[in-house]
């Protein structure tokens, strides 16, 4: 048993071009005794790239229940550890957070290893202001919980970034278009990959482009900052203790020239209600 106490470092890996790694991180990488990765075959093909040979030991968001007393004690016990995430910087949106707080709980050191970030990579490339800015992390799936999210994010006047799916995009872009129309917003595409892709516009334009190209691959979404606060903001994103009435949300949406089976399916999806249940309630409503 080794009689020092061990350092937790918390290593930063690249988002997409392995050449962002820093030099500092391959020679922790190469130095711990152990590396806690969140997506261990991922992290396999970076050690083998840089021809390190380091133990891996799964950790992520399914298993850091079981996993975080094991690497507190292996801390204890002398092991220096470090924790990389599936890219970027751990602790920011994944279970990197828990073990950061296990080991600082215990008196354990926690040595920061900076490098790639996608939030800060998108943020500077989107062009928005930057002396201030908001992180709020993944957009919540569906419903009006995802409504609510969108509707403080419209309400709020720093630049925000956000993180969000392939599949889920053009249903945020939607929402965006209804809480912020004129919003510049950056959507940042496989940031320092091989298909890197910047796309800035409003909502409406960029949600045309992608219902003809089908979103693929890593999203982060900024949204710009906005220089004078809005006169009425709150009337003009809806009151969130309480919704319109359906047929209202449903002829909001006809009147933005949606068709009316569309603009159905999206009030569903915004209440987390069924269909039917907007069918029933919007069908004397004539289609624009």
């Amino acid at each position: 048993m080794k009689e020092n106490i061990g350092e937790l470092f918390i290593c930063a890996t690249p988002i997409g071009n392995l050449e962002d790694i820093t030099l500092r991180a391959i020679r922790i990488l190469r130095e711990v005794d152990l590396i806690a990765a969140e997506d261990t075959r991922r992290t396999r093909k970076l050690l083998t790239h840089f021809d390190i040979h380091t133990a891996l030991m799964s950790y992520h968001q399914h298993n850091a229940v079981a996993r975080i007393p094991e690497l507190i004690t292996r801390l204890k016990n002398g092991d220096d550890i470090a924790v990389v995430s599936d890219a970027g910087t751990p602790g920011i949106s994944d279970p990197g957070l828990g073990l950061i707080k296990a080991a600082i709980e215990q008196g354990i050191p926690v040595v920061p290893v900076p490098g790639p970030s996608a939030v800060v990579t998108a943020l500077v490339v989107a062009g928005f202001e930057t002396d201030t800015f908001v992180f709020a992390g993944f957009v919540p799936r569906r419903g009006r919980e995802k409504r609510q999210f969108i509707e403080k994010v419209a309400e709020e006047y720093r630049t925000t970034v956000l993180y969000e799916t392939p599949h889920r995009l053009i249903n945020t872009l939607k929402m965006c278009m209804t809480t912020m129309p004129d919003r510049p917003i950056a959507v940042c595409r496989e940031l320092t990959k091989v298909h890197e892709e910047i796309l800035r516009g409003t909502p409406h334009l960029l949600l045309e482009h992608f219902e003809k190209t089908p979103p693929r691959g890593e999203f982060v979404l900024v949204i710009s900052e906005v220089s004078e606060k809005r006169g009425g903001a709150k009337s003009e994103v809806g009151d969130e203790s309480q919704d319109p009435p359906i047929e209202e949300a449903v002829m909001e949406l006809l009147a933005k020239g949606y068709d009316k089976k569309t603009a159905i399916k999206m009030v569903a999806e915004d209440r987390g209600i069924p269909k039917r249940e907007v069918y029933g309630a919007a069908i004397n409503i004539p289609a624009l």
